[in-house]
């Protein structure tokens, strides 16, 4: 009997880490390995961010890594760029109406392959 898998089962998150850990020797970019982590950890200890956290953490203009989920929840008044694995409908609105960009895992490392100025937020 085969032991149990470890790491996502989802074929698509898994072709996400490989991107990521690619990306991160191509450009020697240690942050797209530390991306390729939290996106490769279990589902119940996945990361989910909160558009209030945003608010709190993220200055105007920042560009922000979020590895799990981004939702809708609280407000966010700054004009950030924002990428994630998933965000819900209800937050990537209130990131748009902020002035802000919503952006892709892939687009934000072809736009920053070395990662230099991105927050992790998680």
């Amino acid at each position: 009997m085969p032991p149990n898998p470890t790491g996502p089962t989802n074929r698509q998150l898994r072709m996400l880490a490989r991107f990521l850990r690619k990306a991160a020797v191509a450009n020697s970019a240690n942050i797209w390995k530390a991306v390729a982590e939290y996106v490769e950890r279990p589902r119940r200890q996945r990361v989910v961010v909160n558009v209030g956290k945003l608010n709190r953490v993220a200055g105007d203009g920042d560009v922000v890594v979020v590895p799990g989920k981004l939702l809708g929840g609280g407000n966010l008044y700054k004009k950030v760029v924002v990428a994630a694995v998933n965000i819900s409908p209800k937050a990537a609105q209130k990131v748009l109406e902020a002035g802000g960009e919503v952006l892709t895992l892939p687009e934000l490392v072809k736009k920053f392959p070395k990662g230099s100025g991105v927050k992790i937020v998680v």
